[in-house]
């Protein structure tokens, strides 16, 4: 299951994404924003954050202007690895080497069908473990001691 959040900057590449993942049968759910009204990216980057951290969701996808926002937004949340991605090969090894459980995107930034290339990437990779779970383990006992 994915969580799929946007601020108004990215609203129309998320609704772009949501039909990609129709198209694949995929299973997700939309937390907004549902326009692209001005509104305020930390809530959604929040609520997927909250969502995929809890475990209810295996990965979240989240598309802001830039993806910068939302980035430092998800990343507040303990146990998120959001990781911002504009081409394969990092969405192809954020996912391998960091286990990165948030692909964030920026609408304003990279193209459509570029995007749903990171997005199919990042969704049919996984996580190598082995010497990277030991780093993963090291970014947790960051989050534990702060």
């Amino acid at each position: 299951m994915i969580a799929l959040g946007s601020d108004h900057g990215g609203y129309a590449l998320k609704k772009e994404i949501a039909k990609h993942l129709d198209e694949l049968g995929a299973d997700y759910k939309d937390f907004g924003t549902y326009s692209e009204d001005s509104c305020d990216y930390p809530v959604y980057g929040e609520q997927v954050a909250k969502a995929v951290a809890s475990g209810e969701f295996e990965l979240g996808i989240l598309v802001c202007g830039t993806g910068i926002g939302m980035s430092i937004a998800a990343n507040k949340v303990k146990g998120i690895r959001a990781a911002l991605c504009h081409d394969c090969f990092s969405a192809e090894y954020t996912r391998k080497h960091n286990n990165a459980n948030i692909l964030v995107l920026g609408g304003r930034v990279i193209g459509v069908g570029h995007a749903l290339k990171i997005v199919d990437i990042f969704l049919s990779t996984d996580f190598e473990g082995g010497r990277h779970a030991k780093r993963i383990d090291l970014i947790t006992k960051i989050e534990e001691n702060n």
